[in-house]
């Protein structure tokens, strides 16, 4: 078994192969990279190899099939010399949904081919899920893929708020193959080019000014079959393995304590004394408990999703994937941000008020603490909506969690053909 030492060994021989001679910026920095394009992607690529990529992962893939947890070792060393990082702002969806969902249902030419790009920055992902008429209801998707006389697939729709579609080289998509059975069953999952004729991607201004999300139409797409994940008609468990982790990724992300939002509303409160008043420090400190709550919470999270795996790799029944327990933590992630970023608002006053760019720009990630207080008070508003509508999760978690009677569902045995719209 792996431990802490031979990752430590580990990273120091990548070190010394690879060694780092100028310092990274920042996460999402404007400018030129301290590194050659060249130089960076030859040491991402040495420590995919080496397996320090996602320690957990299997060996040739990334990782060492080593515990979850141990990752942090890995990444503390490579801080600390100075390494250059896969910059996981702009390429999160790969790395939080992509992968995973490949890893779990993708043959081992697909994990071969997809997973080491991925993880180097090399090819950006994104997420074809969400539609104008099915948002909230996934399952009650519209665009269809035909299977063609060669048994590939042409794929027709339009898709809506896809973060990084203008970056995006692949991504993953959800489409219905059978409208002849209940909605649930009739889908699967695809990997599609979106450099492929038939793709187009349109900006969708937010009201932060920014176009981070786009609207994405599929014109006779066609996806060849060996870009399939899992079985024809078996998509909704795929996409589920995806949206449980696209729920972890987005509420567990692993931040130091007083990190994050709460952080910078901390920072305010210590910057500006003349503004401070009894109640604003007493909901401050309310927050601050809240959020170091929730910070513990997500590393119980994560010591379970890695004790699950070793479970899974000596045998056991587990399935190694992230339970409704995720959702809790993304409906936690969600209500904090908004009444962080709004303390943070009220507190600044006017200035809270102020932002500085208001132009449309096509980011390449989301930055909630290097920006001003208003961009974060406007951008967290979407954050209870990405990733899985606050009100769909608190369902998971009733049900799910809590045991409580689901809601009546009357569809559910309909075939979706059948089903008003």
């Amino acid at each position: 078994m792996t431990d802490a030492a031979d990752l430590r060994r580990r990273t120091a021989e990548l070190l010394a192969t690879q060694p780092p001679t100028r310092r990274p910026p920042p996460p999402l920095a404007e400018g030129p990279h301290p590194w050659s394009d060249t130089d960076r992607l030859d040491f991402l690529r040495a420590r995919f190899d080496a397996g320090l990529a996602w320690v957990h992962f299997p060996e040739g893939l990334g990782g060492l099939d080593a515990p979850r947890s141990l990752q942090a070792v890995v990444d503390a060393e490579l801080a600390a010399a100075g390494a250059p990082d896969n910059d996981p702002g702009r390429i999160g969806i790969g790395l939080g949904m992509a992968a995973p969902t490949i890893l779990r249902y993708g043959t081992e030419e697909q994990k071969q081919r997809f997973l080491r790009p991925l993880w180097t920055g090399e090819e950006v992902w994104c997420q074809l899920f969400s539609e104008p008429g099915a948002g909230s209801d996934l399952a009650a998707l519209a665009t269809r893929a035909v299977r063609d006389e060669n048994g590939n697939w042409v794929v027709d729709g339009q898709k809506v708020w896809t973060s990084s579609a203008h970056l995006a080289r692949w991504a993953i998509l959800v489409a219905r193959t059978d409208p002849a059975v209940p909605k649930h069953q009739g889908l699967t999952y695809f990997v599609c080019d979106m450099t492929d004729p038939g793709v187009e991607v349109r900006p969708l201004r937010q009201i932060t000014g920014e176009a981070e999300f786009n609207e994405v139409f599929l014109s006779g797409v066609r996806i060849p079959d060996a870009h399939r994940l899992g079985d024809v008609g078996d998509g909704w468990r795929v996409a589920r393995t995806t949206l449980m982790n696209e729920r972890v990724a987005i509420g567990g992300v692993r931040t130091p304590r007083e990190g994050g939002m709460i952080g910078v509303a901390a920072a305010a409160w210590r910057d500006r004394p003349e503004l401070r008043t009894h109640d604003l420090h007493r909901r401050l400190l309310t927050l601050w408990v809240e959020a170091e709550v929730a910070r513990l919470t997500g590393e119980r999270l994560r010591q379970q999703l890695s004790s699950t795996l070793n479970s899974v790799r000596a045998g056991g029944a587990p399935t190694g994937q992230p339970g409704p327990e995720g959702s809790g933590m993304k409906l936690a992630f969600a209500r904090l941000a908004q009444q962080i970023s709004g303390w943070e608002v009220e507190f600044l006053g006017e200035d809270g008020l102020t932002y500085d760019d208001w132009t449309l720009r096509r980011p390449e990630g989301v930055d909630f603490t290097g920006r001003e207080a208003g961009y974060r008070y406007l951008r967290a508003k979407g954050n209870s909506i990405e990733g899985g509508t606050s009100e769909v999760l608190l369902n998971i978690v009733a049900e799910r969690v809590l045991g409580l009677p689901p809601e009546p569902r009357t569809d559910k045995d309909v075939a979706w053909k059948d089903l008003p719209r």
